[in-house]
C-alpha cells in the first residue's frame, strides 16, 4: 500500500488549494462528530438532572450547529476529493492509452482488444475511488478517531483504557481479510477482463454468429464467464462484510466493560451519569469510523490489484525504436538487402533482395503465408528485420523517424477500416479536411459517383464499420483515403478484392495512373490486377523464387506458371 500511495502522490501537487478545502471539510466532519458526543453530557447533567433552563435552549442550538457543520464539511470534502480523483483518473487514462499506442503492433496482436479496454475502464475505475473518496475517507476517519480518542481520554483516562484495549485485537483478523481481499480483487478484475473481451468479440463478429445460428453457443460461453465473475464477487462481499461483525463484537465487549466499570463509578459518585453517557456515546461513535477504516482498507486492495495490472502494461516497452532522420524528400529507390524476418522461431522471410524505383509498380504474388504481407510489415516498420537492411535511397529504414515514415506511406488492406464519421472525415483521416482534395481523391478512386448521390454527399455520416455502404464502396473509400495523403509510397494489399470486374478494371487503371510519381507495392491473388506491373516478385515459403515482368515469368518461372494456371481455372 505504501508503494501505491507513493506512486500517486506526485499527481496531487497540482491541486493544493482544492486539497486545502477538502481538509477543511474533513476537519469539520471530525469536529462535528466529537461535538455530537460532547453535547450528550450537558443534555444529561445540566438539563435532565440539574433542570437548567438556560442549557435546555443551548443544547439544541449546539446540536444544530454541530450537525450543520458536519453536513457542510462532508459536502465540501466529497466535492473537492471527487474533483481531484476524477481529474487524476482522466490524466492516468490518457497516459495509459498514450503508452499503449506507442507499443509495437506485436503487442496488439497478442493482447485481446477487450482486455485492453478493460485495463482502460474497469481497472482505472477501481483506482478512481482510491485516489479520491477512499484516500479522503482514510484521512477523515483517522482524524475522527483521533478526535474521539482524545475526547474519551480527556473525559476519563481509566475508562478509556478499558474501552480502547480491545482495538489492537482487531488488527490480526483484519489484516488477514485484507490479504484475501487483494487476491479476490485481482481475480475479479481478470474475470471482468474476460467478460469485456468476450463481449467485444461477440459484437465485432455478430454477422458470422447470426449466419451460423451460434447465438446460444456464444450466450453459453458468456454465461460461464459471468457465473465465475459472480462467484468471485460474492466471495469478495463475504470477506469484506466480515469486518462488520468483528468490529461490532469487539465494540460490544468494550462497551460492556465500560458500562460495568463506569456504572460502578456513577454509583459511587465518582463521575456523573452525563459523563458516563457521553463517554459511551463517544465510544460507540469511535468504533464506527474504525469499522469504516477497515472497510476502506479492504476496498483499497482492489485498487492496488488494479494498479499492479496497469503497471504490468507500463513495463512493456516498444522494441521498434524511431530513428532521428526524416525520410528523403524524394524517395528514388527502396532496396531490400539480404533481409530476414523471424516471428519467434518461425522464419517468415529469408534472404530477400528486392529493389523498387520511383514510378515502378512492384507486385508481390504467392500462396497465403508465403511472406508477402511480412515484407510490407517491414516496410512500414510494424516489425524490424532480423537480418539485412532496408534502404530508402541510401538511408537505413531504422534511422528514419517512424512518424515521418508513415506520413509518407499509404496502405490499403484487404480489411477496410471505416470510422463512424462523415465520408470527408474518413477520406481525410488524420489530416485537416480539404473538401476539394476529398472530392479529387474520391474521383481518383472511382467513388465520387456514388458519394455525390448520397443524402449529404461527402458530409454523409457513415455507420460503424461502414454498414451503410457496399463492400466495393467501402474499398473505394479506403483507396480514396490512401490517395488523399498523397504518399511517396503506396501499398495495396488485395485492394481490389471486394470489387466487381468492371470496378476492378477501372481501379486497376487508377493504380497505373497514380503509380507514375511514387513507388507502389501491390499484393494480389487475382493476377489480372497486376499484369501491368513493372516487376512481379513471386514468393514461396518466405523466399523470392522469381522476379521479372509477367511475360518473362510465364516463360521462365514454374511457380508463377502454377499460380497463373490456378487463377484461370
Amino acid at each position: 500500500m505504501k508503494d501505491f500511495f507513493k506512486y500517486y502522490a506526485p499527481y496531487y501537487k497540482n491541486y493544493k488549494l482544492k486539497i486545502f478545502f477538502a481538509l477543511i471539510g474533513i476537519l469539520m466532519v471530525a469536529a462535528g462528530t466529537a461535538g455530537l458526543a460532547y453535547s450528550v453530557m450537558p443534555l444529561f447533567d445540566n438539563v435532565l438532572i440539574e433542570k437548567d433552563m438556560q442549557m435546555l435552549y443551548f443544547v439544541p442550538v449546539l446540536l444544530i450547529i454541530v450537525q450543520t457543520a458536519q453536513g457542510l464539511g462532508k459536502y465540501i470534502q466529497v466535492y473537492y476529493t471527487s474533483y481531484i480523483g476524477q481529474d487524476i483518473i482522466r490524466i492516468i487514462r490518457d497516459r495509459l492509452l498514450a503508452h499503449m499506442l506507442k507499443l509495437d503492433i506485436d503487442f496488439f496482436q497478442k493482447k485481446h482488444g477487450g482486455e485492453l479496454i478493460s485495463r482502460l475502464t474497469n481497472d482505472i475505475n477501481k483506482i478512481q475511488s482510491a485516489v479520491s473518496s477512499q484516500i479522503a475517507g482514510i484521512i477523515r476517519e483517522a482524524i475522527t478517531v483521533v478526535a474521539l480518542v482524545g475526547y474519551v481520554v480527556f473525559l476519563n483516562p481509566e475508562m478509556a483504557f478499558f474501552g480502547l484495549i480491545v482495538m489492537p485485537l482487531a488488527l490480526y483478523p483484519l489484516s488477514i481479510l485484507a490479504k484475501k481481499m487483494k487476491k479476490l480483487s485481482f481475480k475479479s478484475q481478470e474475470k471482468a477482463s474476460d467478460i469485456t473481451s468476450h463481449l467485444s468479440e461477440v459484437f465485432n463478429n455478430v454477422e458470422i454468429i447470426k449466419a451460423n445460428s451460434t447465438e446460444n453457443a456464444e450466450l453459453h460461453k458468456f454465461e460461464k464467464h459471468n457465473k465465475k465473475f459472480f462467484d468471485i464477487n460474492i466471495k469478495s462481499v463475504k470477506t469484506s462484510e466480515l469486518v462488520s461483525p468483528i468490529m461490532e463484537t469487539l465494540g460490544a465487549i468494550a462497551a460492556a466493560v465500560v458500562i460495568i466499570y463506569g456504572g460502578s463509578k456513577v454509583i459511587s459518585g465518582e463521575i456523573t451519569p452525563g459523563t458516563l453517557t457521553s463517554f459511551i456515546a463517544a465510544l460507540f461513535m469511535l468504533y464506527a469510523p474504525i469499522k469504516r477504516l477497515s472497510s476502506i482498507y479492504n476496498k483499497l486492495q482492489g485498487a492496488i490489484a488494479a494498479h499492479e495490472r496497469i503497471l504490468s502494461v507500463y513495463e512493456i516497452k516498444p522494441t521498434i525504436l524511431a530513428g532521428e532522420e526524416n525520410i528523403p524528400s524524394k524517395v528514388e529507390t527502396i532496396e531490400f538487402k539480404d533481409v530476414d524476418l523471424k516471428y519467434g522461431d518461425f522464419t517468415a522471410l529469408k534472404d530477400i533482395s528486392l529493389t523498387a524505383k520511383l514510378g515502378e509498380k512492384v507486385a508481390l504474388v504467392g500462396d497465403s503465408g508465403g511472406g508477402k504481407s511480412s515484407l510490407i510489415n517491414l516496410l512500414i516498420r510494424f516489425y524490424d528485420t532480423s537480418k539485412g537492411q532496408i534502404l530508402f535511397n541510401n538511408t537505413c529504414l531504422k534511422d528514419i523517424c517512424i512518424e515521418d515514415l508513415r506520413k509518407n506511406i499509404s496502405v490499403v488492406t484487404q480489411r477496410v477500416y471505416i470510422f463512424n464519421d462523415s465520408i470527408a472525415a474518413n477520406v481525410a483521416y488524420g489530416q485537416e479536411i480539404d473538401e476539394q482534395k476529398v472530392i479529387e481523391a474520391l474521383k481518383q478512386a472511382h467513388a465520387y459517383d456514388f458519394v455525390q448521390n448520397m443524402e449529404d454527399g461527402i458530409n454523409t455520416k457513415l455507420d460503424e464499420f461502414g454498414t451503410n455502404l457496399s463492400g466495393g464502396q467501402r474499398q473505394r473509400i479506403a483507396i480514396a483515403r490512401a490517395l488523399y495523403k498523397n504518399p511517396q509510397i503506396l501499398i495495396l494489399d488485395e485492394a481490389t478484392s471486394a470489387l466487381d470486374n468492371e470496378s476492378e478494371s477501372i481501379i486497376s487503371e487508377v493504380i497505373d495512373e497514380v503509380s507514375e510519381n511514387r513507388i507502389t507495392f501491390v499484393i494480389a491473388h487475382r493476377l489480372s490486377t497486376i499484369k501491368n506491373a513493372d516487376k512481379i516478385a513471386v514468393f514461396k515459403k518466405g523466399e523470392i523464387v522469381c522476379i521479372d515482368n509477367e511475360k518473362n515469368l510465364l516463360q521462365n518461372c514454374n511457380e508463377y506458371q502454377r499460380l497463373y494456371n490456378l487463377a484461370n481455372i
